[in-house]
């Protein structure tokens, strides 16, 4: 099995923002990195995906979702700011499925800093916007991670 962990597409700028955080939508270049994203998924036939509640994720994942035919699930622990117990619980519910899950800069650092220190060898350490860790599984656990750069 294969867990896409999928870093949200570009989004406009936070200091002018004017609306809740969790409403700021992608940028244009945002929306090209989710469907770039979607390119880079689409033959991997996911049969579960799951994003955080923020616009931007749900924006990013969208393309995925339409050509995977598959429903978009949110979930409060892939939101910015999510305790990294609340993730991991998360990833055990979707660990037996290609599930691509999307999610904000810090969770997914808490995420692969707790693979390192499981002893997961993952080739970056990069996490750029719009990039994709593709994290294998071997037995319900993560075995190791390879980082797709984000798609322009």
């Amino acid at each position: 099995m294969t867990l896409y962990l999928v870093r949200h597409a570009k989004a406009g700028s936070r200091s002018k923002w004017e609306g809740p955080d969790d409403r700021r939508p992608l940028s244009k270049p945002g929306r090209r990195q989710a469907i770039a994203s979607a390119d880079a998924i689409a033959d991997a036939y996911p049969t579960r995906i799951v994003t955080s509640p923020y616009l931007r994720c749900r924006q990013t994942i969208e393309p995925i979702a339409g050509r995977a035919g598959v429903g978009i699930d949110l979930a409060d622990a892939l939101a910015e700011g999510a305790p990294l117990d609340d993730s991991l619980v998360l990833l055990d519910k979707v660990i037996a499925e290609t599930a691509v899950l999307c999610t904000h800069g810090d969770v997914m650092g808490n995420l692969l800093l707790h693979f390192r220190s499981q002893g997961v060898p993952l080739d970056d350490d990069r996490m750029e916007k719009g990039s994709i860790w593709v994290l294998d599984v071997i037995d319900d656990a993560v075995v190791a991670g390879r980082y797709l750069s984000p798609q322009r």
